[in-house]
């Protein structure tokens, strides 16, 4: 890609009018342009070669050749060389102001990057399908690194993915286990799936369930492309129990509140289910089914340290 700038330099010496220094060409790349506008800068401040070449740390030679390179370029006369000093012509002097903006914007940016790369500020976008995995690495991270801005959205395991390939999060948590090779993935949970009653549900008296024991009650699941629902679904399939009524209800705390309202029960993670007086939580005899939950980012942004740190702060299990 080439880019390409005007500059506009008014001169009193050659015609009186106005000269167009080209600040790039499709036969010059830009960071040998940047490189000699230093150079020329060096020199103007300094007032010798020798000396812009000691603040710059290059040769002699490096510095009166960029000089020369440069007018020689644009066919303008930017020094008065008198013996071994330079003195600013007209063109260098209407030149100057742009050129130290220049220099100005280049120390900005280096100290933007080395703020980015020592996360005194940024942002952080982390899709999660809940806080229950991922909440205490954000707190640690909140607390190490203040400066950077965390934004947390939380959706099903599948939109959390779509996320992260779209760019949309820089750090996603999934329980599909999905083999890409340009996503990084680790594991942090493995929970037990639990029945969750009322406590007044008839199952609620029992310590246990079997799963032939839900066939005749209202089952509640979470939307499709929730991993809970596939889950749940796949252990029933597997058991061969078919059960007599379902109902789709699409998040956790709605579900949470239709089993306390009795409309049926739920098959929840351990960690997700909610704490409550009137909620009852029961093993599964006979099946065991786990939720794994995954950390995954974009394996070519790994390295990134606003990621890179967060990575580090993340559990592993399993």
């Amino acid at each position: 890609m080439t880019l390409r700038a005007n500059a506009v330099i008014k001169t009193s010496n050659y015609f009186g009018v106005l000269a167009v220094l080209r600040i790039a060409s499709l036969s010059r790349p830009l960071i040998v342009l940047v490189a000699e506008l230093k150079s020329f800068y060096a020199v103007a401040r300094c007032g010798t070669v020798t000396k812009a070449a000691a603040q710059l740390g290059v040769s002699q030679p490096t510095v009166t050749g960029q000089l020369r390179q440069l007018e020689s370029r644009y066919g303008i006369e930017l020094f008065h060389r008198q013996g071994r000093g330079m003195r600013l012509s007209d063109a260098g002097h209407n030149l100057m102001p742009m050129v130290e903006k220049l220099v100005q914007q280049e120390t900005e940016i280096d100290f933007r990057l080395r703020d980015a790369s020592d996360l005194r500020e940024g942002n952080l976008r982390i899709g999660a399908t809940g806080p229950f995995y991922i909440m205490d690495t954000v707190r640690r991270y909140n607390q190490r690194y203040p400066g950077i801005d965390l934004a947390v959205t939380i959706g099903n395991s599948q939109s959390m993915l779509q996320a992260l390939h779209d760019y949309r999060i820089e750090i996603a948590t999934s329980s599909f286990l999905m083999d890409d090779k340009h996503l990084y993935r680790r594991m942090i949970a493995a929970d037990p799936i639990r029945v969750v009653t009322h406590r007044d549900h008839p199952l609620a008296r029992r310590g246990q369930v079997r799963l032939a024991d839900l066939a005749d009650h209202a089952l509640l699941l979470r939307e499709p492309g929730s991993m809970t629902r596939q889950l749940t679904e796949d252990a029933l399939a597997a058991a061969g129990v078919t059960v007599r009524r379902t109902l789709e209800i699409g998040s956790r705390e709605s579900i949470r509140q239709a089993i306390l309202c009795g409309l049926g029960i739920s098959l929840i993670p351990s960690r997700e289910i909610p704490s409550h007086p009137d909620l009852a939580a029961l093993d599964i005899q006979g099946a065991e089914i786990v939720m794994h939950e995954y950390l995954y980012c974009l394996r070519e942004r790994q390295p990134v340290q606003l990621i890179a740190r967060f990575l580090e702060m993340a559990p592993a299990a399993g």
